[in-house]
């Protein structure tokens, strides 16, 4: 990859983890992108050491010393997880027709921005497409025929994408209560489980307003609406490492997904033959996802987290 160039702009969305933000902004300077904007969300008032450590992880996600074009979009108050990423996120396709985005607890591989460069390119005016990721949660898929394949859910642990598909993203989910297009989203995912899922997530999105922070839910409703397709890495390559009782969501570990170890990737790459769906990857993912760890072992982790916070320090 030494003749290699990254030229695409990356987002950077950070928060108050000086520590994983750290780890992330390496592998973003190792890349050396030509662009970075940065989004950040505010402090909690109520949050006693937030203020700082706001600022502490502002300063590390700036601290650019290659050729680059830096650009912020922070937030003066806490605007939640929700309107904060995805209001930056309007913002940054605003100045990029395309963008690779990274958040604060997602360490990529090197191999992570040319393989979302080369695909931003390859389907760059194939509307079927609307998304590239960067994670696979099966570790490994394919990879001995192909370097990627087509899903549906995709994921968002370190993805790109371009301004055209953005501009179909609405937070407010207000065509899900359509009941023809909810039609139409369980005819696109076929299988029961990936409905079922998706119809309570959704619902509770658009009736239950305020339960879940979250702005990646009305991202697949988008996609899911255009039929659009998401790209897949045959081997991961994002590490996810904010699976801690600190995240908005992933409070807890599952076996297998987080911190997910990266693959290899040969380049060029090579196509799977078909812009087509892989619904066996799809169903496969779900239920791999779906799993949690026994009671009595989340019950055990959570006593050591505690048991350590109170030890004095040596």
């Amino acid at each position: 990859m030494s003749d290699w160039q990254l030229e695409t702009p990356v987002v950077f969305i950070v928060f108050n983890r000086p520590d994983v933000t750290a780890r992330v902004f390496e592998q973003i300077a190792r890349a050396r992108p030509p662009r970075l904007l940065v989004i950040a969300d505010g402090p909690r008032a109520d949050r006693p050491g937030e203020a700082e450590r706001c600022a502490a992880t502002r300063a590390i996600a700036t601290r650019v010393d290659w050729d680059c074009e830096l650009l912020t979009n922070f937030a003066d108050t806490n605007m939640g997880c929700g309107r904060r990423v995805s209001s930056g996120l309007d913002w940054a396709f605003e100045q990029a027709e395309e963008l690779i985005v990274l958040e604060d607890d997602c360490v990529p591989d090197p191999a992570f921005f040319r393989f979302c460069q080369d695909l931003l390119r390859r389907y760059r005016d194939d509307k079927r497409v609307m998304m590239i990721g960067g994670t696979n949660v099966l570790s490994e898929w394919k990879a001995d025929r192909q370097s990627y394949h087509f899903s549906y859910p995709g994921g968002v642990w370190g993805w790109a994408s371009w301004r055209r598909a953005w501009r179909h993203y609405d937070f407010e989910m207000s065509r899900w209560r359509d009941p023809e297009i909810q039609a139409r989203i369980a005819d696109l995912l076929v299988d029961p489980l990936q409905i079922a899922h998706t119809r309570e997530a959704f619902d509770r999105m658009c009736h239950r307003p305020g339960t879940l922070d979250t702005w990646d839910y009305q991202w697949n409703f988008a996609r899911f609406v255009q039929g659009g397709l998401a790209i897949v890495p045959a081997v991961n390559l994002v590490s996810n490492l904010g699976f801690t009782p600190e995240a908005t969501h992933t409070k807890w570990e599952i076996d297998g997904v987080s911190g997910l170890a990266t693959g290899a990737l040969d380049f060029p790459l090579k196509d799977p033959g078909a812009v087509v769906v892989d619904r066996a990857f799809d169903a496969r993912t779900l239920r791999h996802m779906l799993r949690r760890p026994p009671l009595h072992r989340l019950v055990l982790r959570r006593l050591r987290r505690l048991l350590a916070e109170r030890s004095p320090a040596r």
